[in-house]
């Protein structure tokens, strides 16, 4: 009997037994899961709620009253008229018998008052626009800040909006300035990419309420900001560029103000040169606020249409209201008044900034929410339609909201990844995932991730952080100044973090009295990536990770610009750099990659002109970089928010290749130093295990900046923290 037909036909029943198991095996094999955390300055000590004072009453503690509820960020807010709530009543029942006014409806039988709001909150992990109706007691007797707390009687609160839907993914986006008008919700949003690189994505959109349908109202590939719509709704004003597009400004932004039909975006005309924050009296008259070209004074101003004829900036009538001597913006305005005008200032003599009423017959300020809060910031003020009431959004200290050390973020990521804001700057996992080094200057700390057993490892001035994967207690970093020259001394430490003794716990590594920066070490635990100035230039270097560069050195890269931020791939092959070699010495970074021998240097990311693209970091796989990038431009007025170095870093990831850029956060903040660590963390926020200090937010730091007769004086100390409430 021949046996080889048996033979052939087992091997291949076994081959294909195989085959099977390795497709089944193949198609269930779980997936790669991880988390990205990166820093928002201050974000996550900001803990604003909208708070609202009577305008024609003394302002006092016992009459300020805090409108939103104390969870997550609440801000940005606008009291809509009795005629654009009815669009609110007419699809949710709920609040059907809610009785109305065009500001605090009083109701005298149960001395309570209902004030109705609509706000920007980020709870959730990301943006939406809320209506809030709020019963609230109006007992003048009460007086004390605790009795204050209970006054709010009942709450009713709706998201307005629906999330915007993909192919099945939810669409992530920013969300500000809301207006509600006839049925309609007017905001800015961030969902749509313009698919050009540094253009804001920023654009104004219209919902019906009624049914959900949107239309954008802003030209495509423009970008508008600070939407204001008239008392009649019938035009929009927003600050825009145009057609210039953003060039880079982190302060005053150079936009001029535009205004378009609110129904259809159409009959769109510029009507001011220069000028931001539009707010309208009536629907031929706004305010907005601009630098004086002569005086260097932040200022209001009014911009009066023609009453015929063609509109344009010949025919608009523009006229400075409030006087040099302080800065005064985000002017507030509402219909019909004549009389006052609200708007944020910052005086000479002041770390912080206020709201004050500006008396329009009588040309003169009257100190608001100084006599109530001195050292608080308070922020984008907003007027009620019968004029009776003013809020504002500042930060709440004493509420009982969640203090973070990692905020969950929406994103437009797979599931298999998640996204986390850290309370800390330069944060880093450890290889096992269960530990976070990060800065927060000074000093270098780490912690559990679940936010116990926080400690700090190092207590001199740091930044970037990078664990061994090799030595798992070992943390590596940089000490000394940031944002330093060539010619200053920063040096890359090891620090062993379970090392009890402090003394031994730490090595200098680098000795050459040079700019040593931002370490990134090898798969192997063997060498270290870092950049250096010791050629006179700001290139990327290798040394022995144990013993630093006395046991070996090698230059990666050379030449007349600046290489830094570098990061190593897991597989070893490959280190991811920023780079401004395109144009030395221009602040414009883009994203390279090379192997560690020095072959193979190509470009990952193109900024566009003058962007900057920083701090790579390779996902656990290595087939992807997670990266803070101005790719999308800037998405709010800076001088709405307070200090960012840079409001305009969002979190991006793209493949190796260059393809697959995907934004992450979309915020007007300063997102920045990303890391993606091994370990996948589930999507919920985690707390700190012990209380920490809140309100600890400077205001923007150019606004410290006083003119005397067109020169500034120079900057104000802005070190002292604001404090709520005190």
């Amino acid at each position: 009997m021949n046996m080889k037909p048996l033979v052939y036909a087992f091997l291949l029943i076994n081959l294909i037994i195989n085959l099977l198991f390795v497709t089944a095996n193949t198609k269930h094999e779980p997936k790669t899961k991880s988390s990205i955390i990166f820093t928002t300055l201050g974000k996550l000590d900001y803990a604003w709620d909208i708070f609202a004072l009577p305008a024609h009453d003394p302002p006092s503690r016992a009459n300020e009253l805090q409108l939103t509820d104390g969870l997550s960020l609440n801000f940005n807010g606008h009291f809509p008229s009795p005629s654009s709530v009815n669009s609110i009543f007419s699809i949710n029942q709920t609040v059907l018998k809610l009785p109305r006014g065009g500001g605090a409806f009083e109701d005298t039988t149960n001395k309570q008052k209902l004030l109705e709001l609509i706000y920007v909150t980020e709870r959730n992990g990301t943006h939406n626009i809320y209506y809030d109706a709020v019963y609230y007691d109006n007992n003048s007797k009460l007086r004390s800040r605790s009795t204050l707390e209970k006054r709010i009687k009942t709450r009713v609160q709706l998201p307005l909006l629906k999330e915007h839907m993909d192919k099945g993914k939810v669409v992530i986006s920013m969300k500000d300035k809301p207006t509600l008008i006839d049925g309609h919700l007017i905001y800015i949003s961030t969902h749509e990419n313009p698919e050009i690189p540094r253009a804001s994505w920023t654009a104004v959109y219209s919902t019906e309420l009624s049914t959900g349908l949107t239309h954008r109202l802003t030209p495509y590939k423009i970008a508008d900001f600070s939407p204001a719509v008239s008392p009649s709704g019938k035009w929009t004003a927003v600050a825009s560029y145009g057609e210039r597009g953003w060039a880079g400004e982190v302060a005053e932004l150079s936009t001029d103000i535009y205004i378009f039909l609110t129904r259809d975006g159409t009959h769109r005309v510029k009507v001011v040169e220069h000028g931001g924050w539009p707010s309208w009296v009536d629907d031929s008259t706004f305010y907005f606020h601009r630098r004086n070209e002569k005086d260097d004074w932040i200022s209001v101003y009014r911009a009066s249409l023609p009453s015929q004829g063609p509109i344009s900036t010949e025919s608009v009538v523009v006229h400075r209201v409030t006087p040099p001597g302080l800065h005064a913006f985000t002017p507030a305005a509402s219909a019909g008044n004549y009389k006052f005008i609200a708007v944020a200032t910052r005086r000479p003599k002041s770390d912080y900034r206020h709201v004050e009423i500006f008396d329009l017959v009588k040309n003169e300020f009257t100190e608001f929410t100084r006599l109530v809060s001195p050292r608080t910031h308070h922020l984008n003020p907003f007027i009620s339609p019968d004029s009776s009431i003013i809020g504002y959004h500042k930060c709440s200290k004493g509420q009982k909201r969640p203090q973070l050390l990692l905020e969950n973020v929406q994103s437009s990521l797979p599931d298999d990844v998640s996204l986390f804001r850290i309370d800390g700057s330069f944060p880093s996992f450890s290889p096992m995932g269960d530990r976070i080094a990060y800065v927060d200057f000074p000093g270098v700390y780490v912690v559990n991730r679940d936010g116990s057993n926080k400690r700090q490892v190092y207590p001199k001035e740091a930044f970037a952080t990078a664990w061994s994967p090799v030595h798992k207690s070992v943390v590596y970093t940089s000490t000394g100044p940031t944002f330093a020259s060539t010619k200053t001394e920063v040096d890359v430490i090891s620090i062993d973090v379970d090392e009890p003794n402090r003394n031994k716990a730490v090595k200098r590594l680098t000795t050459n009295g040079k700019n040593n920066a931002f370490p990134s070490v090898s798969p192997d635990g063997k060498f270290i990536a870092f950049r250096s100035s010791r050629s006179g230039y700001k290139n990327l270097y290798i040394m022995d990770a144990i013993n630093g560069e006395q046991a070996g050195l090698h230059q990666l890269t050379e030449g007349p610009w600046s290489d830094t931020m570098c990061n190593w791939s897991p597989d070893g092959e490959w280190i991811a750099f920023a780079s401004d070699r395109a144009n030395p010495g221009s602040g414009s970074f883009e994203l390279y990659m090379i192997h560690p021998n020095g072959t193979g240097l190509r470009k990952v990311v193109q900024s566009g002109l003058a962007g900057r693209t920083n701090h790579p970091w390779f996902s656990p796989d290595g087939k992807s970089l997670v990266f803070t990038s101005d790719y999308g431009g800037i998405s709010a007025e800076p001088i709405s928010n307070p200090h960012h170095f840079q409001p305009y870093g969002d979190i991006y990831t793209v493949k190796l290749d260059g393809s697959d850029l995907k934004r992450l956060t979309h915020n007007s903040y300063e997102d920045g130093t990303p890391s993606w660590g091994p370990m996948y963390m589930k999507p919920v926020d985690v707390e700190w295990s012990e209380q920490r200090p809140q309100c600890n937010f400077e205001d923007c730091h150019w606004l410290n900046e006083m003119p005397i007769y067109g020169v500034m004086q120079g900057t104000r100390n802005s070190s002292t923290p604001a404090q709520c409430g005190a």
